[in-house]
């Protein structure tokens, strides 16, 4: 699939996608990832998307709330979509505990059930990067705005920490399917402006770096996300029985995070984000 083609994805592979990548999702812990490893940058999409008092706001991808619980905070009128509906569920439960009202759907970014031009800010944490189909998930952001409206992203580049972990899982992981794009070109602004096109205007993008204080070392990264991040549970699930291969797996997980860790403790992982106007 081009960069600016906008091609029909046969239902029945769409219909796959969604379930593999909700089992995906639902395996481990991604609320924990969320809320001990990257808490602050749903905040910082919403701060850059200008999201006000009634402002009507879609998340998509929103997963357990990281940017659509901090937009509902600041006054606005919230629906957060995702795949995973145990993801949403951690979501409700995170909402209520700090009073935020919002509203909580299942939905695909390939296909969303919002009619066009039904919301003034239509962002994305770190979530619509992973639906496969870039052209397609792009062409729904922008639908869903209305015209004047805010379409804000973040996504790990591809040169960052996150983006050197899905270059170290590619060779263990299963195949992607047919037509998929990588989750970190979501991270590159010359890919970003191909997607939107002229159907958007004033595209702001900005490298930023996010400061992750949770990891003592490299095992640690590794071994917390084993634990807690779906792509990196579901790579190790593909190698089944395969110990060798689990074992240089690991050594190279560690080692990727001790590359990057600072002498401070500290790690910065690079993410690229974007705010654009719907044309």
């Amino acid at each position: 699939m081009s960069l600016t083609e906008t091609r029909t994805v046969p239902a029945e592979l769409l219909e796959s996608i969604r379930t593999k990548h909700r089992a995906v999702w639902a395996s481990g812990d991604y609320p924990a990832v969320a809320d001990q490893v990257i808490p602050s940058l749903g905040a910082v999409l919403v701060e850059a998307c200008d999201v006000g008092p009634g402002d009507r706001v879609l998340d998509v991808g929103a997963g357990s709330g990281n940017a659509s619980i901090p937009a509902a905070l600041a006054g606005a009128d919230v629906v957060a979509s995702d795949l995973s509906p145990e993801l949403l569920e951690a979501g409700r439960r995170r909402a209520t505990d700090q009073g935020a009202v919002l509203r909580w759907e299942t939905a695909d970014a390939h296909a969303l059930p919002f009619d066009d031009g039904a919301f003034d800010v239509v962002m994305s944490c770190v979530g619509v990067m992973f639906a496969p189909f870039h052209q397609l998930a792009a062409a729904e952001l922008v639908r869903v705005t209305r015209p004047g409206g805010t379409v804000g992203n973040v996504a790990w580049t591809p040169g960052g920490f996150i983006g050197e972990m899905f270059a170290t899982l590619k060779p263990y992981a299963p195949p992607p399917p047919p037509g998929a794009l990588p989750p970190p070109l979501w991270g590159t602004e010359e890919h970003v402006r191909a997607l939107f096109g002229d159907r958007v205007t004033e595209v702001r993008a900005e490298v930023r770096g996010l400061v992750v204080d949770r990891f003592a070392d490299g095992a640690a990264f590794r071994d917390f996300f084993k634990a807690t991040y779906g792509p990196t549970i579901a790579t190790y699930r593909h190698l089944g029985d395969d110990a060798a291969r689990a074992a240089e797996l690991d050594e190279a997980l560690a080692a990727l995070g001790d590359r990057h860790l600072r002498d401070d403790g500290t790690m910065v992982w690079e993410y690229l984000m974007v705010r654009a106007t719907r044309a």
